[in-house]
């Protein structure tokens, strides 16, 4: 399950705004927007969130669930040498 305050908080981890989201996800501007608007579980189809998840985590971010960590949030993976 995938939160929009995951979604923007990796935003602005990565300090992206929804343009560049949009761009990275191959997803329109209209569909980050639409998905941001309410909080909670975030809507839409299956392969747009799937898209969306997966240019972030390509840029870095990690996903936190409430079951693997304790808490529902995002962080920063380490660097790699």
């Amino acid at each position: 399950m995938l939160f929009v305050e995951q979604i923007k908080a990796a935003r602005m981890l990565l300090d992206w705004d929804q343009h560049k989201l949009a761009q990275k996800a191959g997803v329109s501007l209209g569909t980050i927007k639409r998905l941001e608007a309410t909080p909670g579980v975030i809507g839409g189809t299956m392969e747009t969130v799937m898209k969306i998840r997966h240019a972030l985590e390509v840029a870095g971010v990690i996903f936190i669930s409430a079951d693997n960590e304790g808490g529902t949030g995002v962080r920063l993976a380490k660097p790699k040498r």
